[in-house]
């Protein structure tokens, strides 16, 4: 066989034998398909076509990439990376992907920055800074980018304002909200506050035992423990307590 495995090319010529010599009573339902389109007889894999200008090369180094496909790079990728490294926390909010008939972005008017139809994020700044270098060609770059991200900025504001007047509103009349993020972290940051203290008092202890047990010049196993009504041993929690914040 080699290197090469020729059994599918003769699947046909064989199924063909076994019919004749009724060792398979039915035809199988690909044979007639088989018959009429016979698998390929290339064996060997053709080189594709190169979408771009290549440099001269020596014409005994092959090409290390020559099947892998081609990068696509559109202009708005490069503005997506700036936006998204300046705005890492955009990428947090939900994102609402759900179109009408696969077209609505042909419906859009970039001459604003708010769309009537989707939700204010990363993507419209995009939008915005093309549409400005578009159609003023005197802009730069990054001009239409702070033009676009200013305009983004103040949206945002207003929303948030809105946001917080809502909320004042509905607690005026009655609503609660549970507690904030800033109260769910306080709250976290007490307990793990908390545990370090526990911790930091036996290990203060445990440090005191080990004194004790020098000073009688005996290892720690056959030492007594102190007690804890030692008055040294409660002079030093206290010094540990009062050095931590409360």
């Amino acid at each position: 066989m080699g290197r090469y495995d020729f059994r599918p090319l003769r699947v046909h010529k064989t199924t063909t034998q076994l019919l004749a010599a009724e060792r398979l009573k039915v035809r199988p339902p690909w044979f007639n398909v088989v018959a009429s389109i016979p698998p390929a007889q290339t064996l060997v894999r053709t080189q594709p076509l190169e979408h771009w200008e290549r440099t001269q090369r020596s014409k005994t180094r092959k090409p290390s990439k020559l099947f892998q496909p081609q990068t696509i790079v559109y202009k708005e990728d490069s503005l997506r990376k700036q936006f998204f490294s300046d705005h890492p926390w955009e990428l947090a909010r939900p994102r609402v992907v759900l179109e009408n008939d696969g077209r609505d972005r042909e419906r859009d008017d970039w001459s604003q920055i708010m769309q009537p139809a989707r939700s204010l994020d990363g993507e419209s700044v995009v939008q915005r800074q093309m549409w400005l270098l578009h159609n003023n060609p005197d802009l730069t770059s990054l001009q239409a980018y702070d033009q676009a991200r200013r305009e983004f900025y103040e949206i945002r504001l207003q929303q948030d304002v809105e946001r917080r007047v809502a909320k004042e509103e509905a607690m005026a009349t009655g609503a609660y909200f549970g507690k904030s993020a800033l109260q769910i972290g306080m709250e976290l940051e007490d307990k793990a506050f908390e545990r370090w203290k526990e911790w930091a008092q036996k290990e203060a202890l445990l440090m005191a035992q080990k004194r004790a047990a020098a000073d009688i010049g005996s290892t720690l196993d056959e030492s007594p423990l102190p007690s804890t009504d030692d008055p040294e041993l409660e002079a030093g929690l206290d010094d540990i307590g009062s050095s931590i914040p409360a």
